[in-house]
This record gives structure tokens, sequence and C-alpha cells, in this order.
């Protein structure tokens, strides 16, 4: 039986690999503004994704470049609100301008790890999609209040899991301040994937099996191997029959 899943990456935030990850992915997250990426950086991105015919993705996140948008930070709704309209407009202002579309967005870092579990910050992004007048998907974890908000307002959404980070028994992801958040080898993140697809559970790093569904698994861009990690995942996947699209 041919399956198919979406691998996405976080682009646009300073790596300048974006070339050579676009073979292997089929969306992408662009940075827009909030803790990477500028206007030049978007446009190169968002031709490149033209070119490999990948799925184009809004990353916005806390407006805080110094600490890469990875901390909570102390912001009105109604700032945070503001600043996650601009940041997504300048995305499809260069979208219009490269005569591209919008598929999803998808937040970043401390922004998207609170929206999974705090009502009023998930609201924050809810209404901020509610005022863009496209249809636009949402990526965003299984079981999270973000999702369950999404649900009720009639966004579509895309349940997403993390292809190189490892979990928490609830389903959080472990803090990138521990040695064992993220997965480096190959193989390890093959059979991560895998289990996710085939099993609908990960294992956390306490050994546990919990439940999740993903249809869209994301590598970060920034990972020092990620080139290499996406294109043996891509690769290993098909030869079981598992799509990339």
């Amino acid at each position: 039986m041919l399956q198919k899943i979406d691998i996405n990456v976080d682009v646009g935030e300073g790596v300048n690999n974006e070339s050579q990850l676009m073979p292997y992915i089929s969306s992408c997250n662009i940075a827009c503004g909030g803790h990477a990426g500028d206007l030049s950086t978007i446009r190169t991105v968002v031709r490149l994704a033209k070119q490999y015919r990948v799925k184009i993705g809004a990353h916005p996140s806390f407006p805080d470049k110094d600490n890469f948008g990875r901390q909570k930070m102390d912001i009105s709704y109604s700032r945070l609100y503001k600043s996650i309209r601009e940041q997504v407009n300048i995305l499809m202002k260069i979208l219009r301008d490269e005569n591209a579309t919008l598929n999803h967005i998808k937040p970043h870092g401390a922004l998207y790890n609170l929206a999974a579990t705090d009502k009023s910050t998930a609201t924050v992004i809810i209404e901020a999609i509610k005022s863009i007048s496209l249809p636009i998907k949402l990526y965003v974890p299984y079981n999270s209040v973000i999702a369950e908000l999404a649900i009720i307002e009639n966004i579509p959404i895309v349940y997403e899991a993390f292809a190189d980070r490892n979990y928490n028994d609830d389903l959080t992801l472990v803090s990138r301040n521990e040695k064992n958040a993220i997965i480096s080898d190959s193989d390890e993140m093959f059979n991560h994937v895998l289990r996710m697809i085939k099993q609908q559970k990960v294992k956390t790093i306490n050994g546990v099996e919990v439940k999740i569904i993903a249809h869209t698994f994301c590598v970060h861009g920034d990972n020092p191997k990620a080139v290499n990690l996406i294109r043996d995942l891509k690769e290993k996947l098909e030869q079981l029959h598992i799509n990339i699209e």
C-alpha cells in the first residue's frame, strides 16, 4: 500500500542551505522577520521553493531576534497579534510579487510550544489567521490546545511531529538545554519517524510509547546535519513506498 507524508523544514534563518534542502522536502516554513529573515532572504527562498515545487508556509515567532524566538517573551496579546500579522503580511506581499501562494502557517520556537498548552496564546494565533482572507492551513502538534481551537474555528490543521527532536511523556519536546534533545543519527531518525507513521506512537526519552498522529514531519534547517539527515530519511522512506509529497 502506497503511503505519503510531508516533510517540512524551517528555512530563511541565516543558515543558507536552502538550495541543498529543497530537493528532498515537500513544504517549508519561511522565517519572516520575527526571529530571523529579511526581505532579500525571503524572496530568495520563495523562488527556490517555487523552483522545486515545495509548499510555502509562514513561520512567525515572538519578535525576538536576540534569542532567535526560542524564549518565552513578555509581550501583550495585542502586540503579539500585530506582530504575527505583520510577519505573515511581509511574506504574502513577496508571494504576490513572485506569483506564489501561501499554503500554511507554522509558529516558531517558543511561540509554537506555548500555543500548544496556553489557550490565550493559541487564541492570538487563531485570530491572526482568521483575519487573513485566504484559506490557510495551520501546522500544529497533536492533542494540543491550538489544534483544538483551530478545529472549533474551522481552520484546517495538519498534525506535525518532529523528526529530529526527542519527546517527553506528555508529548512536549525535550528542552534544547538537555543533551538528548536533538536526534543527529540517520538510523535513529528513520526509526523515530517510521514508528510514528506505522504505529502512530512515539517512544519518549523514558522509553514510554505514547500515541501521536502526524502528517508532516519537521527537520530543523539549522541542524548541522540537516541536509544529509533529510536526504537519508527520504531515501529510506521511499524504499518502503512512503512518498514525500
